[in-house]
């Protein structure tokens, strides 16, 4: 189905298979001859993930750590620069500057968004 605006819409069920989830950044770095990527150990409550970015020109490592994000928990893995990203985390962009999507409210790392 198309809108009216040319993008697809998806139904519900499609949406539900999209895995989203808090995460907490336990550490943050540089990826090494990479000027846009940081790498991110993320915290699900009992399971961690590595997940490179593009956020560097907007974000520096020590601003991520203990930051709580949301990510799309079930993306399958791609290598970039080399490293697995075993996810993506969710950001805004009107253009210039790239903003973190997070929560308003303190919740448990690994809680599902819905």
């Amino acid at each position: 189905m198309e809108s009216e605006t040319g993008r697809n819409l998806i139904d519900v069920d499609y949406f539900r298979k999209i895995d989203l989830r808090v995460g907490k950044v336990l550490e943050a770095e540089d990826v090494p001859n990479s000027t846009k990527l940081l790498k991110l150990k993320v915290s699900f409550g009992e399971t961690a993930k590595t997940i490179l970015s593009g956020i560097k020109k907007n974000y520096s490592p020590q601003d991520l750590v203990g930051k709580k994000i949301i990510v799309i928990y079930n993306l399958k893995p791609a290598k970039l620069m080399g490293l697995e990203s075993e996810g993506m985390l969710l950001a805004a962009s009107d253009g210039n500057d790239i903003v973190l999507l997070t929560t308003d409210k303190d919740v448990n790392e690994g809680s599902r968004i819905s």
